[in-house]
C-alpha cells in the first residue's frame, strides 16, 4: 500500500466507525437538546435586532427634534419678564389672594 492509499483507508474506517458509534447518537441528542433549550428562550434574530435598533435610533432623533421644537415654541410663547412689582402694586391685591395669617 502506498502512503496516500493507507491514509484514505484509515480515514474511511474511522468515518465508518464514527457513523456506527454511540458518539453519533450523543451528538444528535445534544444538538436536539440545545435546539429545544434555545427555542424556549425569547431570542430574536440578528436581522430583527438590527431593524429594532434602527427604529430606536430614528425614534430618538424624532424625540430630540420634537424637544427642540417644543423648547422653541415655549420661548416664543413665553411672556416677557414683567418688571418687579412696586410696593403700591402689592398693596392693592385683593385679600382673598393673599395667604391668611394663622394665629393660635
Amino acid at each position: 500500500m502506498t502512503g496516500s492509499k493507507l491514509i484514505d483507508d484509515i480515514s474511511e474506517k474511522l468515518a465508518s466507525a464514527l457513523q456506527h458509534s454511540p458518539m453519533r447518537d450523543i451528538d444528535s441528542n445534544l444538538k436536539a437538546l440545545l435546539a429545544s433549550a434555545l427555542q424556549k428562550l425569547d431570542l430574536v434574530t440578528r436581522e430583527e435586532f438590527d431593524v429594532q435598533q434602527h427604529v430606536l435610533l430614528r425614534t430618538r432623533e424624532q424625540l430630540t427634534a420634537l424637544e427642540t421644537r417644543i423648547h422653541a415654541l415655549e420661548q416664543a410663547c413665553a411672556p416677557e419678564p414683567a418688571a418687579v412689582p412696586s410696593e403700591s402694586a402689592t398693596a392693592t391685591e385683593p385679600a382673598a389672594l393673599t395667604e391668611p395669617s394663622v394665629t393660635d
